[in-house]
């Protein structure tokens, strides 16, 4: 038996066939549309620490990834008989697959979602929380974004598999493609040739959504994106336009005033490990404190409690004078949101947010406390001029080196205007070639009167830029001095060892 080619060509004019793929895509694109948002929201209960969403969200999950498609789709086509008030929605074939699939995809795309919101790193909630986000502007603006970008590949291969799926519809007479190619057959029993158009069809439709998905993977892609830096005129024009709004910081208080922070008794552990026992500090306004000490000694702990990013278990924080955080103050507790404000975070490794230009990760926060977009952009071209930066204000983090992230780090933490900035090892991941621009802006801060504590190992730097020293051991404040006394103090002999210097003549 020969293969009926003009059979198999006429096929391909025939107006049902073009109906039934109409139907398909429009099947498969509700189906992938509307389960990926669920997905989200599955996704989303499932990583929440209330086991009232995750335990009901991890069981439909492995329910309805269980359930065989076919039965799924027989069973809501028949349901009206076990709901009668249903036979208006489901006795319609195209809702009851429709809304199969969507029960089956929900699950599939969870799993999907939750692998990509499992994918930001930690470090970018962190930044927005130390930058007095929300929780649903973090998620809106920081991690679904991120989550999105990640998980995009395997959603479009998602709707891939929806679009195969939608035949398994024809077991309740939705007139899609195999529906039509099993009449034609049945009729001619031509059955090579029909199934082979039907086939094509298929790979047709999956072929120009394919090519769209991927022209959207291709726009969302950072790798793609050039580096654009501002051309010299462009450079001129806008320091121009900046040379009249020159960007200083405020002192955090005037002197006589309540100190700028004061820490009292402040206690943490991790499990059964104590981090910090018992630290007792107050930092008036304008001095630049410089915390020290070996590793595991408490000194980020330290910093992180200060700007709400970790609990603590006793004590309390007073921030100018006010109760800012206590032992039993949650991250997300509206007093210490607000407090959050006032104190600007620079981070080890940056936590720039990767899917923003520099000029948008430094306008973020501002624009989301209510600050027009043209205030907060003026304001943050002025910042990169001051950091040295403002030429590559269009570019993205991953197209910078580590010491210009750092300095745009630097910029976004002023742009909320705080009164204290805490830098936790502000060099430590830089190449030693490009710790000294960084240095250099932190210098140019405490010159300005800026409150700073800062974190470090770089002890020539501690010494020459501080009022004063922290050394902490063991989770204790060993030594709080002025760098003078540290050289010259017979006590300090420990701290000298430490920092690599002698005792001053």
């Amino acid at each position: 038996m020969t293969f009926d080619w003009s059979y198999f060509l006429s096929l391909f004019s025939m107006p049902s066939f073009w109906e039934a793929s109409l139907t398909v895509i429009e099947l498969s694109g509700l189906a992938w549309l509307i389960g990926m948002v669920l997905g989200f929201l599955l996704a989303s209960a499932k990583l929440s620490s209330s086991r009232l969403l995750s335990v009901p969200a991890g069981i439909y999950i492995w329910f309805f990834r269980s359930v065989p498609l076919l039965v799924l789709v027989v069973f809501v086509y028949n349901l009206p008989q076990l709901l009668p008030g249903t036979g208006g929605v489901l006795s319609n074939p195209f809702n009851s697959g429709l809304l199969a699939l969507v029960v089956t995809e929900a699950a599939y795309m969870a799993e999907i979602h939750r692998g990509g919101l499992i994918s930001v790193v930690k470090g970018q909630k962190e930044a927005g929380r130390a930058l007095g986000v929300g929780t649903l502007g973090m998620q809106r603006l920081i991690v679904i974004p991120q989550a999105f970008r990640i998980s995009l590949p395997t959603l479009i291969n998602e709707y891939i598999t929806v679009v195969k799926l939608t035949s398994l519809v024809s077991v309740i007479s939705l007139t899609e493609l195999l529906t039509v190619g099993q009449r034609l057959y049945a009729q001619n029993f031509l059955v090579m040739e029909t199934l082979a158009a039907v086939g094509l069809y298929y790979v047709l439709i999956v072929s120009v959504f394919g090519w769209l998905f991927q022209r959207l993977e291709h726009y969302l892609s950072l790798d793609r994106r050039k580096p654009r830096t501002l051309t010299a005129p462009q450079l001129a024009d806008l320091k121009a336009s900046l040379k009249a709004s020159a960007v200083n910081v405020r002192p955090a208080s005037a002197p006589g005033d309540a100190p700028a922070l004061q820490l009292q008794n402040i206690h943490k552990s991790y499990g059964d490990h104590d981090v910090l026992k018992g630290i007792d500090l107050r930092i008036n306004a304008g001095q630049v404190v410089a915390i020290i000490g070996p590793s595991g000694s408490g000194k980020t702990s330290l910093i992180r409690t200060i700007n709400g990013l970790e609990t603590i278990d006793q004590g309390e924080i007073v921030l100018f004078g006010e109760s800012f955080i206590n032992a039993s103050d949650t991250p997300g507790n509206p007093q210490v949101r607000r407090g959050v404000r006032h104190i600007g975070m620079v981070f080890q490794n940056f936590n720039l947010f990767p899917h923003r230009t520099i000029l948008d990760n430094i306008t973020l926060a501002p624009r989301y406390h209510g600050q027009a977009r043209d205030v907060s952009e003026h304001r943050a071209f002025a910042l990169l001029d001051k950091v040295g930066l403002l030429a590559h204000a269009s570019k993205y983090p991953h197209q910078l080196s580590g010491g210009q992230q750092q300095r745009v780090a630097i910029a976004r933490a002023l742009a909320m205007d705080p009164e204290i900035m805490l830098f936790d090892e502000p060099t430590s991941a830089l190449d030693p070639e490009l710790v000294g621009d960084v240095l250099n802006v932190i210098q140019s801060l405490a010159r300005e009167g800026m409150t700073l504590l800062i974190v470090t190992h770089e002890m020539e730097f501690a010494m020459s830029i501080s009022d004063r020293v922290i050394f902490m051991e063991n989770g204790h404040i060993q030594l709080d001095a002025a760098p003078d006394a540290i050289r010259q103090d017979v006590h300090s002999e420990r701290v000298r060892k430490f920092m690599g210097i002698e005792r001053a003549a």
